[in-house]
């Protein structure tokens, strides 16, 4: 498509304008400095109908971690477990059951 004459040096300008702005105006996504890093990295595994989660804390923050077991039978009973605090360099399990089948299971975590 060909641009009338009349728009031609308008739209060079414009183009020229926006690629020569200064860096602070361009604008950029901002990163919270103070934001450590966090979580408790967790492994869960399922057998049979036991769930075992085991949760590191490399970081310096302690991390509430709980245990979400899901089981698949609709009259089995889902459980939430206990919050347990993974403090810094620290290891700790967390365990589950259902009756029959496991549907799913999850780790939340939480800041202390």
């Amino acid at each position: 498509m060909r641009l009338p004459r009349s728009l031609a040096p308008v739209t060079v300008a414009a183009a020229a304008l926006v690629l020569c702005a200064p860096y602070d105006a361009v604008s950029h996504a901002r990163v919270d400095a103070s934001a450590a890093p966090f979580g408790a990295e967790c492994r869960t595994r399922v057998q049979g109908s036991h769930v075992v989660a085991d949760c590191h804390n490399p970081y310096a923050d302690t991390d509430r971690v709980r245990l979400h077991v899901e089981c698949a039978r609709w009259w089995d009973l889902d459980t939430d477990g206990a919050p347990v605090e993974a403090g810094p360099a620290e290891t700790v399990r967390l365990t589950g059951r259902c009756w029959m089948e496991v549907g799913r299971a999850w780790v939340s975590h939480e800041r202390v």
